[in-house]
């Protein structure tokens, strides 16, 4: 029986054969919901022949697109591109200049 080690100690992320982190999440849960649609099609009495052709080769593109990824982005870099989204570029104040500074100083002696 194959030994296929998950965890390698103890605060370290999860890894299995190469992919870390949420890449694991990503790519079960990818493969979870190419089943189900899988199961749809075929429940929906689409050709055997499409929903497996559908089925290989969607999940050849998710297996390629997964490594891809953990590749480029690494362990946490996928989770830095997605702050640096949510991050303003720049931030607006529709306060007058002098007002900036009149109004905390009337906050204080109050």
């Amino acid at each position: 029986m194959a030994k296929y080690p998950i965890n390698k100690g103890i605060g370290r992320s999860p890894e299995f054969k190469g992919l870390k982190s949420q890449y694991l999440f990503i790519f079960a849960g990818g493969l979870l919901a190419l089943f189900v649609v899988f199961v749809i099609m075929y429940m929906a009495d689409i050709d055997q022949w499409i929903c497996i052709g559908f089925g290989v080769i969607s999940a050849s593109v998710l297996v390629w697109a997964t490594f891809r990824m953990n590749t480029k982005y690494g362990e946490w870099g996928l989770m830095k591109l997605q702050a640096l989204r949510r991050h303003p570029r720049y931030i607006i104040n529709r306060r007058k200049f002098l007002r900036l500074f009149s109004s905390t100083i009337k906050n204080r002696k109050a």
